[in-house]
């Protein structure tokens, strides 16, 4: 050790100061080097992005520009993570509205089949000569009646819930009482309850009239529909009962409620959904047109309202949706 700090304390001062300025020189070309390399490979790798995402189609070109705003090589990767995340998203919720395009059309198909078939089928009978038949022709002419008016209901709803969707219809907005609406569609409604042993009532007596802020003939129509669905899954010898109550100061709340078969969880996200069956098996023997609820949830939110499902199997089901309540103002 002594020895080297000797020889070293030989060597000229000049000398020493040309090998520092040596090592400064290479170093100050080494980093001007590596960061010359660095600015290369980012502005390469940022081309080449930019390079790929220009050959998208012009609908994204919006993005392109939102993920090149920085030329920064990590800041741009964190756009692209981002945009491709987005499309991600964008791919998972193309899937989810093929699979259900596939299922509309399988059960309008379905849908319109039977009916046109029944009527198909009589008419070939007809012709065939069960025209001249006075014993069966008339029968087969109802028959084939039916037919057609089931094929118009289902058209006739498609047709409403293509203009809800629209927001091609105005509502007519007007003051009535709530509780006499819902009394008038029990009348209505009264032979299809009887024939299933079920019975209509409200949960209570109610002393006055409560007045509400709505399309009086659109809510007859969810009001109807709701309570048929009740009848049609109910069972024998059960309720459908409709409770009215306030929630706030400007909003009621109506309940239909049945003790019938109820529903299982996993079908009432999809419930609202055209056509969408529980049973799965394809039985349609208890009517409808498969599109009541969808109208029902239409009808509800145009009037900027909401709607709620609360089902349980064997138990039943609860359909409610909020309305504005009228405003009574006092005579100064």
């Amino acid at each position: 050790m002594v020895g080297f700090t000797t020889a070293l304390m030989q060597i000229p001062i000049f000398s020493t100061v040309k090998i520092f300025v040596l090592i400064i020189f290479a170093l100050v070309i080494f980093m001007s080097v590596f960061l010359l390399l660095n600015y290369r490979i980012e502005k390469f790798m940022y081309n080449e992005i930019k390079q790929l995402y220009e050959e998208l189609e012009p609908e994204y070109r919006g993005e392109l520009n939102e993920i090149l705003i920085t030329d920064n090589i990590d800041s741009l990767l964190d756009n692209v993570k981002e945009l491709a995340l987005r499309r991600s998203v964008e791919l998972d919720s193309l899937k989810d509205q093929a699979t259900f395009r596939r299922e509309f059309l399988g059960n309008i198909a379905h849908e319109l089949k039977t009916p046109l078939f029944t009527v198909q089928g009589y008419i070939l009978t007809l012709l065939d000569g069960a025209l001249k038949d006075s014993s069966v022709n008339k029968k087969y002419l109802e028959r084939a009646n039916k037919g057609v008016e089931r094929l118009t209901y289902i058209i006739n709803d498609l047709d409403l819930l293509t203009k809800l969707e629209k927001q091609d219809i105005k509502l007519e907005i007007e003051e009535f009482d709530i509780l006499e609406l819902i009394k008038s569609v029990f009348e209505l409604l009264e032979m299809q309850a009887s024939k299933s042993d079920i019975r209509l009532e409200l949960d209570q007596l109610y002393n006055s009239s409560i007045l509400v802020n709505a399309d009086r003939e659109r809510v007859q129509q969810v009001l109807t529909n709701l309570i048929m669905n009740s009848i049609k899954y109910g069972k024998k010898k059960g309720t459908t009962e409709i409770s009215v109550q306030p929630i706030y100061e400007n909003k009621i709340i109506v309940r239909v409620r049945d003790n019938g078969l109820g529903i299982g969880e996993e079908h009432l996200p999809r419930l609202f959904e055209r056509f969408y069956r529980v049973d799965k098996s394809g039985n349609r023997r208890k009517g409808g047109t498969g599109l009541g609820l969808a109208i029902v949830k239409h009808i509800i939110e145009a009037h900027n309202e909401q709607i709620f499902i609360e089902s349980k199997p064997a138990i039943g089901s609860e359909f409610s949706f909020t309305l504005d309540k009228a405003i009574l103002v006092e005579a100064s």
